[in-house]
């Protein structure tokens, strides 16, 4: 078996105010899967987010990005190998030309020069967003800024893509662009979203969190085949969709 994209053992955090958001939370995943993390509003899936590129650290149990522990000393690479893309493209789009936002962050690393601008066309390339390299992000479309954002988290070279909320604000055309996009990047991604048939047409696995707690972690299509379950996290498919009928991602 291959060293875990990102294994998450055993961690629990509280607040400050008391309040425990995490309990023993534990799940790997390997290269080159894409998961989906699903709860309700108030489970722990910000908390937990936050934990994978250090913005909160554990107060029990481990994160590990490609077998590098997370620790004080090693904060800054967790950063690097552990992309994430924002809700909101416009939290992420803060320079005057959209070159200079996907160039931000490896030329904070010491990239320069023609490496540079290699990174920056091939991170654009991916997303597909190479012909606006010199346009001002907040003249793109949201659809637009959102491939963007992605292309500012690739142009670290990370080992995993984490997106929260990838579909919000979105047209139909637009997330279905999206779903083909991440078909074609090959990074291991964790999507978190509340949008269910994008998770089961994306993403062969899911994690169920609620109350700070994994609740169930198996594949989507049988999670979503449980009503019970969806049920009793508050996690509802819409009216009349019936999953049998979605086609199911490859890998």
């Amino acid at each position: 078996m291959s060293t875990p994209a990102l294994a998450v053992d055993g961690i629990s955090f509280a607040y400050p105010d008391g309040h425990v958001a995490l309990h023993d939370v534990t799940f790997h995943i390997h290269p080159g899967e894409r998961v989906a993390l699903l709860g309700p509003n108030g489970a722990g899936k910000t908390t937990l987010v936050l934990h994978l590129n250090g913005i909160h650290h554990p107060d029990t149990g481990t994160v590990r990005v490609a077998g590098l522990e997370l620790t004080d000393e090693s904060v800054r690479e967790i950063r690097r190998r552990t992309g994430i893309v924002f809700q909101d493209p416009d939290d992420q789009l803060f320079m005057p030309t959209v070159r200079e936002d996907v160039a931000f962050g490896p030329a904070n690393f010491g990239v320069e020069g023609d490496d540079l601008e290699s990174t920056v066309l091939t991170a654009l390339e991916a997303v597909g967003m190479e012909g606006v390299v010199d346009r001002p992000p907040h003249h793109l479309s949201y659809g637009q800024r959102r491939r963007v954002a992605i292309a500012t988290v690739l142009a670290m070279d990370p080992e995993i893509l984490v997106l929260d909320e990838p579909t919000s604000n979105l047209d139909p055309a637009s997330r279905r662009e999206l779903h083909e996009l991440l078909d074609d990047l090959a990074i291991t991604q964790l999507v978190v979203t509340h949008d269910l048939p994008f998770a089961l047409a994306a993403c062969r696995r899911s994690i169920i969190i609620d109350e700070g707690r994994v609740v169930a972690d198996g594949p989507t299509i049988e999670l979503f085949s449980n009503t019970e379950l969806l049920a009793r996290h508050r996690l509802e498919l819409p009216a009349g969709f019936d999953p049998s009928m979605v086609q199911l991602p490859e890998s």
